[in-house]
């Protein structure tokens, strides 16, 4: 059996979803085959309270590390690849709000909304739209003494899942981050992801025709852009990927496990033989085990860091690490997502032309961990990275750049 080696925080919490995952592991294979939506998996995370892991103990959460949560992450993406993905937008608003908990400036809202995650609530997203330029056009109005939201969005990754969605929209010169029911007259969610993997993330249109909003579902205003960068979400997001990747990389090597173990031919062979006994079949197995540990052992170091900074920003003191933790999580892109995709394709030298049986579906591995090293180009980051080595340029710096042009422009978005 394939297990992480890295250290747990709690190894209670491990043991009792380790269970939840092995179910949902169970189910993978006939899910990617039949195309079957993962609403089962999902609410068995809800009910197991997985969704609930870092609301702070004060609101009856399990305030679970973010470390450890990582850590958990890649168990589930070992077990299917699509639940982290789904999952991502509602974590990502969790820690948003938990971050509006400290003592210096807790947000009211805030409480609200974390303790309706510990109720039960599942959060999507729809922030992207598709386009010539890289804008919002999803409009905020406000008449009569209400709220109005209108527009539509794409990569609504976890939308079809969840119970609110998470949206960014414009009015006037600023940008509302608003909470949407999924329930709510004029909300549209159409399953048309049609990427070769990945393919049960919801990750697609969702559509805003006259929904009607409340003040209290307005939780957050921005810059008409993007900007000032948030280092900490552009790496917490990075290393939900990343997360993805090592588990996808666990997963490839505990079914080739599976696969050979039972074996009773190799390729080239005469008579029966042992696979499991062949060296070279033992090489590639063992080079798997190291692709995945590498991937593991990454993640683990991104997630360290992260939680110094989650922790820094909760306390209110001086966030000093919020750099270090983007850096390290893309250049550990650089190198896991070439480490899963090795993983993915030479699984295949096990095993000959029966490996590739739909029956087994072991090409869902390379089509999964290639669909998610496409969302972040790895080339891009790569030039980046070279960029502040040799020269101090921080990474993302076209967005730095574009705000301070905005805000001279604007004054009054400055101080928004």
């Amino acid at each position: 059996m394939v297990q992480s080696t890295l250290p747990s925080q709690s190894g209670t919490a491990s043991s009792r979803f380790q269970a939840v995952f092995d179910h949902i592991a169970a189910g993978a294979i006939n899910r990617e085959q039949n195309r079957i939506l993962a609403y089962d998996a999902v609410e068995e995370l809800r009910q197991s309270g997985f969704t609930a892991l870092r609301i702070p103990a004060e609101l009856g959460g399990q305030n679970v590390s973010l470390q450890e949560t990582f850590r958990l992450l890649v168990k589930l993406a070992a077990a299917d690849s699509n639940l982290p993905q789904i999952i991502r937008a509602h974590f990502a608003f969790v820690e948003g709000e938990r971050q509006h908990l400290t003592a210096a400036a807790t947000r009211p809202s805030a409480i609200k909304w974390l303790e309706t995650i510990q109720a039960g609530a599942v959060f999507g997203a729809a922030m992207a739209e598709l386009g010539n330029a890289t804008e919002t056009t999803t409009t905020l109005t406000h008449k009569d003494g209400k709220w109005y939201l209108n527009g539509t969005k794409y990569y609504s990754t976890g939308s079809i899942y969840a119970d609110w969605i998470a949206v960014v929209a414009l009015h006037d010169d600023k940008r509302y981050r608003v909470a949407v029911p999924t329930t709510a007259a004029g909300v549209t969610r159409v399953d048309d992801w049609d990427g070769f993997g990945q393919r049960l993330t919801g990750s697609g249109t969702t559509l805003f025709e006259n929904v009607e909003l409340s003040e209290e579902q307005i939780y957050h205003i921005l810059p008409k852009d993007d900007s000032p960068i948030d280092r900490f979400f552009t790496a917490f997001y990075q290393n939900f990927h990343l997360a993805t990747l090592a588990g996808i990389a666990q997963a490839a090597l505990r079914e080739t496990i599976e696969f050979v173990r039972p074996r009773t031919r190799v390729f080239g062979v005469p008579g029966q033989s042992l696979p499991r006994e062949d060296p070279l079949v033992q090489a590639v197995v063992g080079r798997l085990s190291s692709l995945a540990f590498a991937a593991e052992t990454l993640v683990d170091r991104v997630s360290a860091t992260l939680e110094q900074v989650s922790r820094l920003r909760e306390q209110g003191l001086p966030d000093t690490v919020s750099q270090q933790a983007e850096l390290e999580a893309f250049k550990a892109q650089q190198v896991i997502i070439p480490l899963v995709l090795e993983a993915t394709t030479s699984l295949f030298e096990v095993g000959g032309a029966s490996a590739s049986s739909e029956k087994r579906r072991l090409d869902r591995f390379w089509r999964n961990a290639r669909v998610l090293a496409s969302h972040n180009p790895a080339i891009k980051r790569a030039r980046e990275l070279g960029d502040w080595e040799l020269n101090g340029t921080p990474l993302d710096s076209s967005w730095t750049t574009k705000a301070k042009a905005d805000a001279q422009a604007t004054p009054h978005l400055a101080s928004v």
